[in-house]
């Protein structure tokens, strides 16, 4: 059985079995775990891509989708979006969602390791990721990888928890994101990896919301913007690929 000690590795092979395990249920607990605050986030994300209707973008990690839908849904017949992740149960999740809602022709999903994704330089307006760069083994290669892809002028997006900053606050979510939510996340998904213990553990082992826009810069985005929310618990930041 992996250890949390494996997961903080971030080996591949150990990423992909444990959210294989959980994908099943991943939806559910995403919206129970975040008293449905996730969708919001996620909306918010898009909004803050400031992203043109007829776009190119490319929703890294996409899990089962839900990024990758909420960006779809300010696009017009013109834009187009990619979703991509290398866990397979995941993929086949979010392409049966899509068939059901009928965004097939809106939204592609492909497999693909964001550390080598399949596309050309320059190609999407938008590359972005929701709660996944912290689970790539290599967090300055995974960036610089989604800036490949991103066109002169185009911007990475990424949305991922953080650490809350007032005191009080931060001493009850703790509590919650330490003790609750990993007993409640193990009850309904039942994963023998304990995929919601290594949550809180890689949450805190990340680099805060200043580290992760230094860690921008330094692989050449401009003008990092950073954007919290829900007292912290999530950030948005945004990051321009230069124009030359």
């Amino acid at each position: 059985m992996l250890t949390q000690t494996d997961l903080l590795t971030k080996k591949g092979v150990y990423i992909q079995q444990m959210f294989g395990s959980i994908a099943r249920v991943y939806d559910l607990l995403n919206t129970v775990l975040s008293f449905n605050f996730d969708k919001s986030w996620r909306r918010f994300a898009v909004k803050m891509s400031n992203v043109t209707p007829d776009a190119k973008v490319l929703d890294v990690c996409t899990g089962t989708g839900d990024l990758a839908i909420a960006y779809s849904k300010v696009l017009n017949r013109s834009g187009r979006v990619i979703g991509s992740d290398f866990c397979h149960e995941m993929i086949r999740l979010a392409d049966l969602k899509l068939k059901r809602r009928n965004l097939s022709d809106k939204i592609k999903v492909i497999d693909a390791d964001t550390l080598h994704l399949p596309f050309r330089d320059n190609y999407f307006q938008i590359s972005a990721v929701a709660f996944g760069i912290r689970n790539v083994a290599d967090l300055r290669a995974g960036i610089t990888e989604m800036m490949r892809i991103t066109a002169l002028g185009g911007r990475v997006v990424i949305l991922e928890f953080s650490q809350p900053v007032n005191p009080i606050f931060k001493a009850i979510y703790y509590f919650y994101f330490k003790k609750i939510l990993p007993f409640i996340g193990k009850l309904i998904s039942r994963s023998k990896y304990n995929a919601y213990s290594y949550l809180p553990s890689s949450v805190l082992n990340f680099p805060d919301r200043h580290g992760l826009r230094t860690q921008m810069e330094s692989c050449g985005l401009e003008d990092v913007k950073i954007y919290s929310r829900t007292l912290g618990i999530v950030t948005v930041h945004v990051g321009q690929k230069p124009c030359k």
